[in-house]
């Protein structure tokens, strides 16, 4: 016997499940559980005895990171796991019934929902967000963005001290010398002054490893002189000096966890991925290979080709109508950091590959293609 469960995830409130036969018919609807061992057994149970293990789908939306031990459950169970994405969900509530939203209502449509739209539906085998490598990268894309952040707000700090600032440092505040530099307090110049040239030449060279010297001492204090001279009195150099160190420190902070967490992200890329195939790809390097291999999950699960652009949202969206219709822009739907790690990939194939610069060449010049969407093509 074939049954579907449908199941309406809360995140605080008890969950609600639907369970119906192959025909669709409702065996019963409305019963309320928690993500729990007792619950979900009790859930289990209410099964009819005819229905065997690898008969069972359950069907349900990925409401936050709720679903992920319930589709783990339910997998150990042997049921089929199928995640459906809200919008198609709520297009087919409003189709099915004319009436408000309800708990009852989601948890029918969703044991329904194999018969209304079979195509529709992908078995989910993997952990999502339980996943480590998955983990992993989304959070190493968050902390570079946040170390970006705060390189800018150092940058627009310094400005207030006058541009030779900018100068000194060659631009480059991502450094960790300047960072290190900033976070002691001598964005301050009368601290400049105080430290001295010969302590600051010793402080370079310590934090630089020897690369940086007395030309770059000379020019930090030729910077403070500067600013000493542009603002006089007018400023308060310590309290600017202590922003900027705040901002300093958080930056070497996180530039310590990125540090770590590409150890970790270097050791699960290589448990996945022993023989290096996904880097070995045209401009795929170890940071976007980490993030194709964690967001995308197993290939496995994918039909096709077109399936997998369909689900980083790399595929044209279309709007057609009788004889007429024209292709826009990428979807956009799916994962945003694949399709990222997709772009940038792309963007750095068409520069190593021969062939592929041939081809996007004469996709630009000839064609009149624009770069996103050949890339994102």
């Amino acid at each position: 016997m074939i049954v579907r469960i449908g199941v309406d995830i809360a995140v605080r409130a008890p969950h609600q499940a639907s369970v119906a036969d192959e025909r669709g018919e409702l065996l019963w609807s409305g019963y309320r559980f928690r993500t729990s061992p007792a619950d979900l057994e009790q859930l289990w149970s209410r099964l009819p005895s005819g229905a065997a293990a690898d008969g069972v789908t359950v069907v349900m939306e990925p409401t936050r990171n709720a679903w992920v031990p319930l589709a783990a459950w339910f997998r150990r169970r042997g049921a089929h796991v199928v995640l459906v994405p809200a919008e198609r969900s709520a297009d087919l509530r409003a189709y099915y019934a004319k009436h408000t939203k309800s708990d009852r209502l989601d948890s029918v449509l969703l044991a329904r929902l194999p018969l209304l739209h079979p195509e529709g539906l992908y078995s989910e085998r993997g952990l999502g967000p339980g996943d480590p490598l998955r983990r992993a990268t989304k959070m190493h894309s968050t902390l570079v963005k946040r170390r970006t952040t705060s390189i800018a707000r150092l940058d627009a700090l310094l400005e207030i001290l006058g541009p030779d600032w900018h100068a000194a440092f060659s631009g480059d505040l991502s450094n960790l010398t300047p960072l290190r530099f900033l976070a002691a307090g001598y964005a301050d110049p009368i601290a400049v002054r105080r430290l001295g040239r010969t302590r600051l030449i010793r402080f370079l060279g310590r934090h630089s490893r020897g690369a940086w010297g007395e030309a770059v001492a000379d020019t930090i204090l030729a910077a403070a002189a500067a600013s000493r001279e542009l603002w006089g009195e007018d400023l308060e150099f310590t309290d600017l000096a202590e922003d900027i160190a705040v901002e300093a420190r958080l930056a070497l902070r996180i530039t310590e966890e990125l540090k770590e967490l590409d150890d970790r992200i270097d050791a699960l890329v290589r448990e996945r991925d022993p023989r290096g195939i996904i880097t070995s790809a045209p401009g795929v390097g170890p940071v976007n290979g980490a993030v194709i291999l964690g967001r995308l999950g197993d290939p496995g699960r994918f039909r096709s080709l077109a399936a997998v652009r369909s689900f980083s949202g790399l595929v044209p969206s279309l709007d057609s109508s009788g004889i007429s219709g024209h292709h826009g822009g990428p979807t956009k739907h799916g994962d945003a950091l694949l399709r990222e790690a997709l772009f940038i990939s792309a963007d750095q194939a068409r520069r190593q590959d021969p062939s592929l610069a041939a081809k996007y060449h004469r996709l630009m010049v000839v064609s009149g293609k624009h770069h996103k969407g050949l890339l994102h093509g």
